[in-house]
């Protein structure tokens, strides 16, 4: 798994520790964790529990964002999905840590797959944890005409159970409530004697569990062998969970509710494909229409260009002469207050909401998940299974965070296969948006000619790579939640929120890149650079020599580079050149610094200088055609 993280339970100084974040708590505060599956809804719950101080960071020693936040006076920490406690991937060490951890365990139950969810429930039981269960989505258990005997539920578990309706927030008060009588429920009798055994040598009943379940990173800690009774424990469990789901759920007819009709039809490819299409034409009037064209013409040209440069112009040019080195570094044509603030504010902060609005309605509706399905069998023709369409949607966010989710995948060959893909041909929401700015001022007939020619590189390189790097495909098992209506509270906060992750992480790139620029331009050193690559940008590319000065703001971030293109007059043809080269070239920093990281030296290398050859090599081949052709 590559490495260790723990979360160490303390108290020290009047303050309760929560992982890597100190809340300011009295002493001897309790510890609440949200734990799930993928899909429950447990965000809605965490919202609900948070205070003011909510924290958002990355798990000690790992890539994990995790939220913590105060209630009352304890702290309450929302966790990764998982369908059990273990030591599989990164996600489930995380929670798995978190957990041991814990005082008091709220589990978040999804009623419509209860036989799922419930494996987990019992596991939690075993290792002894107070709990108490929501059983989440009972508006979608009357409609598919199920019933549920909650209280009886609640007397096998041996636990409070609470139902709820998250999203329209029906039950949330009992379950917090229901947090003074958590209590520990009624563990398997046959793990009974095993785990006191275990004690004796563990001291932590959530730990002997863990042992017994063959975890070797928490025997490891206790200098013990991990124990071989994982499969025994794990069948006994599932055959407890299917007696308790035939005692308290019953079925009062069989019937398909239109969410579900709609959710086969999205799954069968005739019919899934042109729902896809509709999908992405409204994921183009959304993003590409309204936010591209009408909000950033507002918010780009009115209000920064209009309002803001000539205002700070104003206020510095009196102190600092923009004709000086400094003031052109500040407020001249690449300037740290003018050209740097409206890109950010007027350009990239509408068009990044805009995608994470769009990726949040597909993600909350349930579509996602079924896309990644549809998708399969097309991945697995270039060496991908069909949740690589994750990494790859996200990767039109940011590909730096892309990148990381590759982790998802099955085996190192899909990574690497994936990891390329991301790096050479998937813009980022930002150049993304820059781009279609640039291809709705130029007709249909270009954009088509782009998106094929993109489409033809991504195909190429997963075929090529396929075919080279040696094994196969794995398997696509992905869980398919019901199809709902997304709750519009929680697309806007989990797209402010991304919004917020990515310009905070952008922001200080941007303005690097806007200072190297403006430092090359007084020193002349711009126009050098400009002249050497003269035979390139002009001559191959037939591109003005000022493109060159693009290729330098995109080797600070792609999306700055994409964006240099935004101020430059360009024809048609060389629109689409410029745009081709752009997407294919060089990743930005960030995402250097994580494919290092992520693929080790020697591919990140490979990655970075195959980067240049085809975005020039593609971009100047396809300039001179057009040439011949226009």
């Amino acid at each position: 798994m590559g490495k260790e993280v723990k979360v160490a339970k303390t108290t020290h100084g009047g303050h309760c520790h929560s992982g890597s974040l100190a809340l300011d708590l009295p002493e001897n505060c309790e510890k609440i964790v949200l734990v799930g599956n993928p899909n429950v809804g447990k965000s809605v719950f965490f919202n609900y529990f948070s205070g003011l101080y909510v924290d958002v960071s990355n798990y000690p020693g790992t890539t994990i964002e995790i939220s913590q936040a105060r209630y009352k006076n304890n702290a309450i920490i929302d966790t990764p999905g998982i369908y059990g406690v273990s030591s599989f991937n990164d996600e489930e060490i995380v929670a798995r840590d978190i957990i041991l951890s814990a005082d008091k365990v709220v589990n978040v139950v999804d009623a419509v797959h209860i036989e799922r969810d419930l494996f987990l429930t019992l596991q939690l039981i075993d290792m002894g944890l107070p709990l108490v269960v929501a059983l989440n989505f009972m508006d979608e258990v009357e409609e598919q005409d199920l019933k549920i005997d909650v209280d009886l539920l609640s007397d096998l578990l041996g636990v409070p159970v609470i139902p709820t309706i998250a999203v329209k927030k029906r039950g949330l008060a009992d379950v917090e409530s229901a947090l003074l009588e958590a209590r520990e429920g009624h563990q398997d009798s046959f793990l009974h004697k095993k785990l006191h055994e275990m004690l004796s040598r563990v001291g932590s009943q959530p730990e002997a569990l863990m042992v017994l379940e063959g975890d070797p990173y928490v025997a490891a800690r206790h200098g013990i062998e991990p124990a071989a009774d994982r499969e025994e424990i794990y069948v006994r469990r599932r055959e407890r969970v299917n007696d308790i789901v035939g005692h308290v759920v019953s079925e009062a007819r069989m019937s398909e509710t239109i969410r579900q009709k709609i959710g086969r039809l999205v799954l069968n490819p005739i019919a899934g494909i042109p729902i896809l299409a509709l999908v992405l034409y409204g994921l183009y009037e959304l993003v590409g229409v309204l936010v591209a064209q009408i909000i950033v013409g507002f918010t780009e040209k009115t209000v920064m260009n209009g309002y803001w440069e000539p205002f700070i112009r104003g206020v510095v040019n009196p102190i600092i002469s923009q004709k000086t080195a400094l003031g052109t570094i500040l407020i001249g044509e690449f300037g740290l207050l003018t050209m740097t603030v409206t890109y950010l504010l007027g350009l990239l902060l509408p068009l990044v909401f805009g995608f994470y609005l769009a990726l949040a309605l597909m993600e909350d509706s349930g579509y996602l998940p079924r896309l990644a399905t549809l998708v399969d069998r097309v991945l697995t023709s270039i060496g991908l299974n069909g949740r690589a369409v994750v990494p790859l949607i996200l990767g039109f966010g940011c590909v730096t965070m892309a990148t990381i989710t590759t982790r998802l995948l099955g085996t190192e060959r899909e990574k690497t296969i994936a990891t390329a893909i991301l790096q050479w041909a998937i813009p980022c929401s930002a150049q993304l948006g820059v781009i279609t700015v640039l291809l709705a001022a130029i007709g249909g007939a270009y954009t088509l000619l782009y998106a094929g020619i993109i489409f033809l590189v991504l195909v190429t390189i997963g075929t090529v790579l396929s075919r080279w790097l040696p094994g196969q495909s794995s398997p696509l098992l992905i869980d398919l939640p019901p199809l709902r209506f997304p709750k519009p509270s929680n697309v806007v906060r989990k797209a402010a929120t991304r919004t917020y992750g990515f310009m905070k992480e952008a922001t200080p790139w941007f303005f690097m890149g806007a200072l190297i620029v403006s430092v090359m331009q007084v020193t002349g050193m711009l126009n050098i650079w400009q002249n050497l690559w003269a035979p390139i940008t002009t001559g191959w590319l037939r591109l003005p020599k000022e493109a060159a000065t693009a290729f330098v703001m995109g080797l600070v971030r792609r999306d700055f580079g994409a964006a240099g293109l935004y101020a430059m007059h360009l024809s048609a043809m060389q629109t689409v050149v410029a745009l081709v080269t752009i997407t294919l070239f060089v990743p930005c920093i960030a995402s250097i610094m994580i494919l290092f990281k992520e693929r080790g030296a020697k591919q990140a290398v490979l990655i970075w200088i195959g980067s240049w050859i085809l975005a020039f090599g593609l971009g100047g081949i396809l300039a001179q055609l057009l040439v011949r052709v226009i």
